[in-house]
């Protein structure tokens, strides 16, 4: 077990310049990288992307990054975090694996996927059970507005993220993440923390708030 992990949040929204990530890889001495693209009308845009191009729907800028760094990541054995995925996970996942045979990398990266955040094609589903989704203004059912709803997902947090890592995932892509499980995930595995232990897990959700939207804990 580790005395300690560092992480480093690289992104904190799509289009977020992409030197920080490539100088905390190559200069940060890190052992995680985390990267957040996604907020909520990220996800109103990229589900209209996949909407058009069913190849679609999930943060280019992610893959633009992984062909800069990941031979670095190899190298250094750096694990990477991210929300990436959007509403096409396996796109994202599979970009990746395109980059990393491209740069000579296959077989050297394991890719791991976090889905099941993505509600959007079970809306009427949770209606027809009787599930109430209605607007917390007006009170109106979501059933008013189904036809014109664009994207619908749930958050994901720390847990599926550890599973990936104990499994050996060094690059780990999702959807609709926590913004803190892709800072805790890494502190759980790493120290072997369960979520029983609730003043560490804490500890560590504070840790990703602090950094979750990148340079701006600075300052």
């Amino acid at each position: 077990m580790k005395e300690k992990v560092r992480v480093a949040s690289g992104q904190g929204f799509w289009g977020d310049l992409l030197s920080a990530p490539i100088d905390q890889v190559r200069g940060g001495q890190i052992d995680y990288l985390m990267l957040d693209y996604l907020a909520e009308v990220t996800m109103s845009i990229v589900q209209k992307q996949k909407q058009r191009d069913p190849k679609a729907g999930y943060a280019r800028d992610f893959i633009a990054l992984m062909r800069e760094i990941l031979p670095d990541c190899v190298e250094k054995n750096i694990k990477v975090l991210s929300n990436a995925g959007g509403v096409n996970v396996e796109g994202c996942a599979d970009a990746v694996k395109d980059v990393a045979n491209e740069l000579g990398l296959q077989g050297k990266v394991k890719i791991g996927m976090v889905t099941g955040d993505d509600i959007l094609h079970r809306l009427e589903e949770f209606l027809a059970q009787g599930v109430e989704i209605n607007n917390m203004d007006t009170g109106e059912s979501l059933q008013t507005i189904l036809d014109k709803v664009q994207s619908a997902n749930v958050y994901l947090g720390a847990q599926p993220l550890v599973e990936a890592l104990g499994k050996g995932a060094q690059i780990i892509v999702g959807g609709r993440l926590t913004d803190t499980g892709l800072t805790l995930a890494p502190l759980m595995h790493e120290f072997g923390w369960t979520f029983e232990d609730w003043d560490k897990v804490a500890t560590g959700t504070i840790a990703g708030h602090i950094i979750e939207c990148g340079a701006q804990c600075s300052g």
